[in-house]
């Protein structure tokens, strides 16, 4: 049954992107398809994009495993979007063509600057695609028997499909068609659970007291994150994060003007908040009716507790499609990723730098192409490699990279008169090498165990994230570049001002 329905997928995506590459003739086209998606399409394609196995997987089996805490993630998710749509979403759009990189040299037009966000763009895309493989890789050895390198490379082969044939035609619509299996298949299983307490919230929240373990401390915060400076950073990358994402940052580009794109965030919120919300029922349910004993016999991170839920709820077939719906979301996540990478390169690299903006359409697409299989390859062969390594702070790096060398950046260009290309430099450069080595040093490299490091003190940095130390370094290190540099690029600031909020 799971592999009828893996098939199944995988059928239709391929059907999705033989239609959309007929549509992708050029580099519109490829980056941004053409910017023709409408407000409700782009929102339902940015929620999908979003959604990933981590919201859907890892925060379900947080909140059955450790309650109040694993229900963090839910919130700074969701609250994240409140800073995309009222401090990024329009001027990014008004402002950029392609990439995040095209918005910051709208007003600075310098190789270094474009260069340094373009290398940011990659960094970011491939630590948070290395994740999203290992995950696919440890579902489908779970589910079909197969072994890790064969299931990583399907997913590796897939993705490069969807982006170098179909462009953004084909992501923006496999990400619309996965958000609506993800809302389908959570909102089925959250009616049973709730079913199950008599729809009544009041009754579910009282018998979680004795469901679990920790009893009625289960409701109470503080059962994984003990130390609250762990867990201001931690909300704090989230909540910043999304904000300079690129891989959800350049969904903007794909509508016709600012408008759009504004209500493309607002249908993102309402589904993601809705998400988010049934993530309660999800974790709820997996903690009453499965047990956390049976999760983590199969996952000890408890990444399989929505599955093994829709199994103890709807029997095999249910835990067929709720797998089969987990395997599109990884699809989905990893060829937005793909493409956002590979636009970097393709446009910024080689189209601004190398090219000096002289490429024709056809030289820009078959870089983009060419591109899109380098990046494919490389984060295929690092994920290989990543197998046994505790993969959670690549994701906590990727928050962290784009909340500390992105967001300050982009924040100043559109809002700081005195704001300089030094600056720019500088806030980038530290924000990625503040992150990337704090990271290093930090509890989950230096040990596989979740937690072990902390209470042996062999990591040379005790937190988990370091989004509380690189996030102000971030913003500092752009402030005093702009303090202490010569550079004047004020004459462009009332142009940028006027084009950021007008589109003009």
């Amino acid at each position: 049954m799971a592999f009828t329905l893996f098939c199944a997928i995988v059928l239709l995506t391929l059907v999705i992107t033989y239609f959309a590459a007929k549509k992708t003739n050029n580099t519109s086209e490829f980056y941004t398809a053409g910017g023709g998606l409408k407000g409700w399409q782009n929102g339902t394609a940015i929620a999908g994009d979003y959604m990933s196995a981590a919201s859907f997987l890892g925060i379900a089996g947080s909140i059955a495993l450790v309650g109040f805490d694993g229900f963090f993630y839910s919130i700074g998710f969701l609250v994240a979007y409140l800073v995309v749509l009222y401090l990024v979403a329009e001027p990014l759009r008004n402002l950029g063509k392609y990439t995040v990189a095209d918005m910051i040299a709208a007003r600075f037009a310098n190789k270094e600057v474009r260069g340094i966000a373009a290398l940011n763009t990659i960094a970011i895309s491939i630590f948070y695609m290395i994740a999203q493989l290992v995950g696919a890789g440890a579902l489908i050895k779970l589910l079909l028997g197969l072994d890790f390198a064969t299931s990583v490379l399907i997913v590796g082969v897939l993705m490069t499909v969807y982006v170098v044939f179909g462009g953004m035609h084909a992501t923006s619509w496999v990400q619309i068609t996965k958000a609506i299996l993800l809302m389908g298949g959570t909102l089925v299983i959250s009616v049973m659970v709730f079913a199950k307490f008599d729809f009544s919230l009041t009754g579910m929240f009282e018998h979680m007291k004795t469901a679990t373990p920790l009893l009625e401390k289960y409701l109470d915060p503080g059962n994984k994150y003990k130390v609250p400076l762990e867990t201001l950073s931690l909300n704090l990358a989230l909540v910043l994060g999304t904000a300079g994402l690129p891989h959800i940052l350049t969904r903007f580009f794909t509508v016709k003007d600012a408008r759009t794109a504004r209500s493309s965030v607002v249908y993102a919120t309402w589904i993601i908040g809705i998400f988010y919300v049934m993530t309660i029922f999800l974790g709820f349910g997996a903690a009453a009716f499965v047990g956390a004993e049976q999760i983590t016999a199969v996952d000890k991170a408890g990444n399989m507790a929505a599955p093994l839920l829709a199994k103890a709820l709807g029997g095999d077939f249910l835990f067929a499609f709720i797998s089969a719906v987990a395997f599109a979301t990884i699809l989905a996540v990893v060829t937005g990723l793909v493409l956002s990478a590979a636009s970097a390169f393709a446009h910024d690299f080689y189209g601004q730098i190398v090219r000096r903006g002289k490429a024709t359409e056809q030289q820009q697409l078959r870089m983009a192409r060419w591109a899109s299989i380098g990046v494919s390859v490389i984060s295929i062969v690092l994920a290989l490699f990543a197998q046994k390594m505790n993969v959670a702070f690549l994701v906590s790096l990727a928050f962290a990279v784009a909340a500390s060398a992105n967001l300050p950046v982009i924040l100043f260009t559109v809002f700081w008169r005195r704001f300089n290309r030094m600056g720019a430099i500088s806030g980038m450069l530290v924000g990625l090498f503040s992150t990337v080595i704090l990271v290093a040093l930090s509890p989950n490299v230096w040990d596989p165990e979740p937690g072990k490091a902390i209470l042996t003190g062999t990591a040379i940095f005790p937190m988990t994230n370091p989004g509380i130390i690189s996030i102000p370094l971030g913003f500092l290190a752009a402030f005093i570049g702009t303090l202490f540099s010569r550079s004047k690029d004020e004459a462009k600031y009332a142009e940028v001002l006027v084009k950021a909020n007008t589109g003009v």
